[in-house]
């Protein structure tokens, strides 16, 4: 009966870590599973058919279409095919817009590759589109000479208005000074003392119009100019004149519109601008009402001024620009492409005592699936200040998605918003990766813990090298489940909703993009960084150490190797972190959002850039480029290992081929464990199918959430000190408890025999395993000369 009661501790050591396998195994074939039967039952965006057609986009339930397309399904031709005129040749033309002509002037000439010709596409009275005749300019005149020539009180301002049409017709080869010298002279078109004629006006307007189609940051680097001399406030002074002379007609161009306005009694008037197909103006977007006493937007609505005077036989004129890049703000800067779009109501000025309000209603254009709006600001330009002002406008509340503002006086006005990125927050840790993580933990604790108090006991010295990489593995693991998270997950916003904004703060943004900085968020990412680079330098150590020991049979090792490997293991990381954070502040110390171009919003983790920024983004050269030279490395030496020293044929191997082989098995795990092999995972999730990923992701998670999880069994729980001391503390237990009696000592002494007999059984291969597992060493065993060599290794 003494035998019933014998308790293998091996067996319940297996036992206990089987059942802990297996928990953790069935949790990530369950998550895979599930995950995967969701990936196959329902259909994501890229498997639904396109609705929109002709690269249109799909936004608040409408399609959104490119310039040359129009319709519900943007599958409407709005363009002019390429024609061929006078031995010139024309690409396609939007409607609306000018086409230049693939032949450009030559090299002898002052305009030198700027286009010969230009084609209007526009709409005939009877709505067909057609090809209005060709305008050719002259090569030997530019806009410098252009804008010297407009000052000529005699000058031929339609043709010199042509001119300048064509030669900003291609807008890609606009630069800062071209921009100056064509706002100075359609300024002057514009300007009533110089007599101009309708055409050249009208071809003025298209000239403003392909001025605000040039690139932002080309804007951004026209210079400043003097109060007295701004090309830019002339122009914007001199379209609000021509906006009242219009005599109830309107001009419209792709990205400004002019309507004039005429009543004889006290009213008021409604000028409506409403969503089209595309983001350009035309003609039947524009709308004016008369006697209305409120704003009426409805859902087609993007913006509504209702203009309300004193006294009859008045003129208003009004001016939409599509965007604000003449409005040159120094409080203001955009740094995205949201519209911002300007409205201007302006009323002759003629008439005294006139008082006159303004209500401004504005939609803006924008993907609420991305962003929402953080805050906004009713504002006018004030000519004396140069820039934005809230001085007689403030916010109005509202009951529904619109942005309502009230001035008292008439000028240019605006909305300037913030948007505030929508970020998805992933969930909390889920159960596999807290479970995982938490075994982990307190797997490396215990095994650091055995490895620094078993020292004497084993009779050898503390593996430094293993030491390191736990502590660095065991950090990485407390800081990713404590600090992977961002905390301004629980700042976002439940909606949308803009009566939540504070409508008595009328405060001007200083950029339309805002980003809820989160300094802790962005420590947390550098330290994960830190740590985990750690850790694959400290797994490329353990490799070259084994390779120098096993394969060199290198005894002893240099003098000071611990402390060469304890710079690089702990120095060289900290060197790439360092650099990487410090060349971004650097490249982006401006720029209050910059600690994104190092970490996600989403998690306290690297930034990983887009498919076209992948080659000089800082994910690429500090992170996965270092670690997948120490994988490569590690894989290589991994297999020279088991080629050379574990698989290789032993002659003396016979009765006892069973066990050698489970001991190779597991000599091979314990050394994939230590040099990481796992983590090639991460690259096969690259593969660009949904349940392939899915698969590899879980199969990734369970295997390094896990990883300290595995050090422990194959390095603590197999080793015989372990298993004696967890047997001790097992009998006291059972002493305590009466319900197991002390272990008979021959108990021991069974145990000590059978594995003499086992290690007898394959002499050749006892030193190369015993090096291969330094923590499994009996206590009859001496120092190998490696560690007398090298007592602290």
């Amino acid at each position: 009966m003494a035998s019933c009661h014998v308790c293998d501790l091996r067996v319940l050591v297996a036992t206990v870590c089987g059942l802990l396998t297996a928990v953790v195994l069935g949790l990530g074939i369950w998550r895979i599973v599930i995950n995967v039967e969701t990936v196959t039952l329902t259909p994501t965006a890229n498997t639904t058919v396109k609705f929109c057609r002709n690269g249109g986009t799909w936004e608040n339930g409408r399609c959104v279409c490119p310039e040359e397309w129009r319709g519900w399904r943007c599958t409407i031709p709005y363009f002019c095919e390429s024609s061929t005129s006078d031995d010139l040749t024309f690409a396609r033309i939007p409607v609306g817009k000018y086409g230049s002509s693939q032949e450009t002037c030559g090299e002898n000439t002052l305009n030198v590759g700027y286009p010969i010709a230009t084609r209007m596409c526009n709409i005939s009275i009877y709505g067909e589109i057609v090809l209005e005749n060709v305008t050719k300019g002259n090569c030997d005149e530019n806009l410098k000479t252009l804008e010297n020539k407009i000052d000529n009180m005699g000058a031929q301002l339609e043709n010199i208005s042509s001119e300048t049409q064509i030669l900003t017709s291609n807008v890609s080869k606009m630069t800062p000074e071209n921009i100056t010298s064509a706002a100075r002279v359609v300024g002057q078109i514009f300007n009533t003392s110089r007599n101009a004629s309708f055409e050249a006006k009208d071809t003025a307007v298209s000239t403003v119009s392909q001025l605000l189609s040039v690139s932002e940051d080309v804007f951004q680097e026209v210079p400043d100019a003097p109060p007295d001399d701004d090309a830019f406030t002339t122009l914007i002074q001199q379209m609000e004149s021509y906006s009242l002379s219009l005599d109830s007609t309107s001009v419209v161009k792709p990205n400004v519109a002019v309507q004039t306005v005429l009543f004889s009694t006290k009213s008021t008037v409604l000028f409506s601008v409403k969503k089209g197909d595309s983001d350009s103006l035309i003609s039947g977007s524009i709308t004016v009402d008369t006697n209305v006493s409120n704003p009426n937007p409805d859902a087609e609505t993007e913006l509504q001024i209702l203009l309300n005077t004193s006294k009859s036989n008045t003129t208003c004129g009004f001016i939409v620009y599509q965007n604000s890049k003449f409005f040159r703000s120094k409080i203001f800067k955009p740094k995205s492409n949201f519209s911002q779009k300007i409205i201007s109501g302006k009323t002759d000025e003629t008439k005294k005592d006139q008082r006159t309000s303004v209500e401004i209603v504005f939609n803006p254009r924008y993907d609420p699936k991305t962003f929402q709006i953080h805050s906004y600001a009713c504002v006018y330009w004030n000519f004396i200040k140069r820039d934005w002002d809230t001085n007689g406008c403030h916010k109005q509340r509202s009951t529904d998605e619109f942005l309502y503002c009230h001035c008292n006086h008439t000028t240019n006005f605006a909305v300037l918003m913030s948007f505030e990125k929508k970020y998805k927050y992933p969930a909390s840790l889920d159960i596999l990766s807290n479970v995982g993580c938490a075994l982990s933990i307190t797997g490396l604790a215990l095994t650091i813990v055995f490895q620094i108090v078993t020292r004497n006991v084993r009779k050898t010295s503390v593996t430094w090298v293993f030491v390191s990489l736990c502590t660095s593995m065991l950090i990485f693991n407390l800081l990713f489940v404590f600090g992977i998270e961002n905390s301004n997950k629980n700042l976002v916003k439940r909606d949308n909703d803009t009566n939540k904004m504070d409508s008595d703060k009328n405060e001007i943004p200083t950029q339309d993009t805002v980003v809820i900085s989160n300094p802790t968020c962005t420590v947390m990412a550098v330290l994960l960084h830190y740590f985990l680079l750690v850790t694959f330098t400290w797994t490329g150590i353990s490799a070259a150490q084994l390779y120098f020991l096993l394969i060199r049979t290198m005894k002893p090792l240099p003098q000071h190797f611990i402390v060469f490997i304890s710079l690089i293991g702990w120095g060289v990381p900290a060197i790439v972190v360092a650099l990487t954070v410090g060349i971004i502040f650097s490249q982006n110390r401006n720029d209050p959002q910059w600690e994104l171009e190092y970490r996600q919003e989403e998690i306290c983790w690297l930034a990983v850039p887009d498919k076209k920024d992948l080659i000089t983004s800082p994910f690429l050269w500090s992170f996965v480029l270092p670690v997948t030279i120490i994988l490569i490395n590690n894989i290589v030496i991994f297999i020279i290992i088991i080629v050379k020293v574990i698989w290789k044929n032993n002659r003396n191997l016979t009765s006892t081929k069973k066990v050698s082989s489970l001991k190779k098995i597991l000599s091979m795990l314990s050394i994939a464990v230590v040099f990481g092999i796992t983590w090639i995972l991460a690259y096969l999730m690259l593969i660009d199918n949904d349940v392939i990923r899915t698969v590899f992701s879980y199969m990734f998670c369970l295997f390094n959430t896990t990883q300290g999880l595995q050090i422990f069994v194959l390095y603590t729980v197999r080793t015989k000190i372990f298993q004696d001391e967890a047997s001790k503390v097992l009998k006291l237990l059972s002493l305590s408890t009466g319900r197991k009696k002390s272990l008979p000592s021959v108990t021991s002494l069974r145990l000590r025999v059978r594995m003499y007999n086992m290690l007898r059984s394959f002499p050749a291969l006892n030193e190369h395993f015993r090096l291969l597992e330094p923590s499994v060493i009996t206590e009859e065993t001496t120092l190998s000369e490696s560690d007398q060599a090298n007592p602290s290794i």
